[in-house]
């Protein structure tokens, strides 16, 4: 796994032992961050359930201004500091070794322009991390949510959550759900 784009372009990430990360394939990164390179010079990124951090630290390498990364495992923690560390863009992030319902409470900013959240398929983490997302302060309007989830996952109760979804994009195995407030 590498940056794609970017500040540290072409670097290589180091992704955690084991099959409790799943880390995002450099083709659909490389989709996904063609659709989000608008929002995020400048931008204030979230990066839940980060894994390696691979994520974040692209947004981090295109632009953004700061992230957060959120994950409880000690061993992906470790990871994300030293891909942090090894990109050169760990004095622009804030890692948040939290569950992803705690770690949402303790954010302070005035507004979060892109939050990307890749839980584990099918246990519903993405349902309860967008109830608590729905009354967060730093969720506006303009902010926008994407969730990575498989493709049989079902996002028919964003509206119960005043949630829109905006757009959906279907990989082989998974999809990306593109939403904002209502």
């Amino acid at each position: 796994m590498r940056v794609i784009a970017g500040t540290a372009r072409s670097l290589r990430l180091k992704t955690p032992e084991g099959m409790d990360t799943r880390p995002t394939t450099d083709r659909i990164k490389e989709t996904l961050f063609n659709m989000l390179q608008p929002y995020l010079p400048d931008a204030v990124f979230i990066d839940l359930y980060s894994g390696s951090g691979g994520i974040g630290i692209e947004a981090l390498s295109r632009g953004a201004r700061h992230a957060y990364f959120v994950e409880n495992n000690r061993e992906a923690v470790a990871c994300i500091t030293e891909n942090l560390r090894f990109t050169r863009l760990a004095e622009r992030a804030t890692v948040l070794r939290q569950d992803v319902p705690a770690a949402l409470r303790s954010i302070h900013e005035k507004e979060a322009d892109v939050i990307f959240m890749d839980p584990p398929y099918g246990q519903g983490h993405e349902r309860t991390a967008l109830g608590i997302l729905r009354d967060a302060p730093y969720v506006t309007e303009h902010t926008l949510i994407v969730v990575e989830a498989s493709l049989d996952t079902d996002f028919s109760y964003l509206p119960q959550l005043g949630l829109a979804q905006e757009k959906e994009k279907c990989y082989k195995t998974n999809k990306h759900v593109f939403c904002r407030r209502a």
